[in-house]
């Protein structure tokens, strides 16, 4: 998408403003500095785990904080995650610190994420992390990024890429609502598909949203994700 720079620029404006109206808490939670988390709301309240995306390679923590105000809205607390990247780590490392970051959390009560970030909210509840979460434009089969210029820096095998992916794995006990743009890709929108329909879960398509507008509505206490992720909290 040509748009997507200016996209991008916009998170890391709206973030920032935001943090200087609200300042987290910073809570790390690993060695490295990518490990930590921008904590936004107050610490007895019910806590939800942000999970950006950027194909587990690119981004960071910081373009994200504003994601936080639609929830925050209602009383609940927000974790932004940061995590190491690939190819400095490997995505199964990634998974393990997502895994830390919620151990570090007062029970987590939900995870959501974006395109990567969706991927790990789904292997967060596989693993029973969390009882529930909202993955958004997720990948749910990394396989065919193997041979792809995404792929080189996850370097995967077919066995790993294959343990990786959350599609072939066991209906975890938890709750989960799979949501896509309209407007994406085949490829996004038939993942989703097939995520929900693995583990018997419910999805939904947001019309005319593409893969970098499509979380915008975070942001907005009455937002269509921030409503879906309230009712996976109630």
């Amino acid at each position: 998408m040509p748009e997507h720079p200016a996209i991008i620029a916009g998170w890391a404006r709206d973030a920032a403003a935001f943090r200087e109206v609200v300042p987290p808490r910073v809570q790390p939670y690993g060695s490295s500095p990518r490990q930590a988390m921008d904590i936004f709301g107050l610490a007895d309240a019910p806590v939800a785990l942000f999970i950006h995306g950027g194909y587990w390679q690119k981004l960071d923590r910081s373009f994200f904080s504003h994601m936080a105000r639609g929830l925050l809205a209602h009383g609940v607390a927000v974790a932004v995650l940061g995590y190491d990247l690939c190819p400095q780590v490997t995505l199964r490392e990634i998974v393990a610190q997502c895994r830390a970051a919620c151990a570090a959390l007062p029970g987590p009560a939900l995870a959501f994420g974006h395109s990567a970030g969706g991927h790990l909210s789904a292997m967060l509840l596989a693993g029973g992390d969390v009882p529930a979460a909202l993955p958004v434009s997720g990948v749910f089969d990394v396989t065919p990024l193997r041979h792809t210029t995404i792929g080189d820096a996850l370097r995967l095998d077919a066995e790993e890429a294959h343990a990786l992916s959350p599609l072939f794995m066991p209906a975890p006990a938890g709750r989960m609502h799979a949501v896509v743009g309209g407007a994406e890709s085949g490829a996004f929108r038939g993942q989703t598909q097939a995520m929900a329909q693995a583990w018997g879960a419910s999805a939904e398509e947001l019309p005319g949203e593409n893969h970098f507008t499509v979380i915008a509505s975070l942001a907005e206490p009455d937002g269509a994700l921030t409503r879906a992720a309230l009712r996976l909290l109630a």
